[in-house]
């Protein structure tokens, strides 16, 4: 895996730059979304892999499953099958996505609860966070009945654990001290 984001690194960059230049850069996030998707499918990567398949050919099959794409996206996904480079679109994505995320000074913050939050909660939460880093977060949520109750939340490199279950085990550690 470590390899495979090392050698996507390079078109990432690329990509982020082309697209910031164009100041496209949503637009790109979302066709590298659509090409990431084709990319990981598994039919598609029986075709990727398929020696019979020519370079032109294979790039004629990725831009039409791809969806509309615009010249440069053309030419991005070009680049990509000559070099060999299709497998590593999901990795590309993921580090545009990060690279327009630090561009855009937004933060990811994954959010795990015990129990759904309803929409009122989630905003409050959500709020509370974004003043807590002074930033916009993009929040994905998932439901973890380990937790007991309460939440444990991940934003960047820092970890909020108001979780039941964190605080259990905070309690027994201290008492093994």
């Amino acid at each position: 895996m470590a390899e495979n984001v090392t050698i996507a690194r390079p078109y990432a960059d690329a990509a982020f730059e082309l697209a910031r230049g164009a100041g496209a850069l949503g637009p790109w996030s979302e066709a590298l979304d659509r090409l990431a998707a084709v990319a990981a499918d598994s039919s598609m990567r029986a075709c990727i892999n398929d020696p019979k398949l020519s370079a032109d050919q294979l790039n004629t099959l990725v831009q039409e499953v791809g969806g509309n794409l615009t010249a440069e996206q053309q030419n991005f996904v070009r680049v990509l099958v000559d070099n060999e480079r299709l497998q590593v679109l999901p990795e590309i994505r993921d580090l545009f996505v990060a690279l327009k995320n630090e561009h855009e000074g937004v933060l990811e913050a994954e959010i795990a609860s015990a129990f759904p939050l309803d929409d009122a909660a989630l905003a409050a939460l959500k709020a509370d966070l974004e003043a807590r880093f002074q930033a916009r977060l993009n929040v994905t949520v998932s439901i973890d009945p380990e937790l007991i109750g309460g939440v444990r939340i991940a934003v960047g490199d820092e970890v909020i654990d108001a979780s039941v279950r964190g605080k259990l085990a905070n309690m027994a550690a201290a008492l093994k001290n």
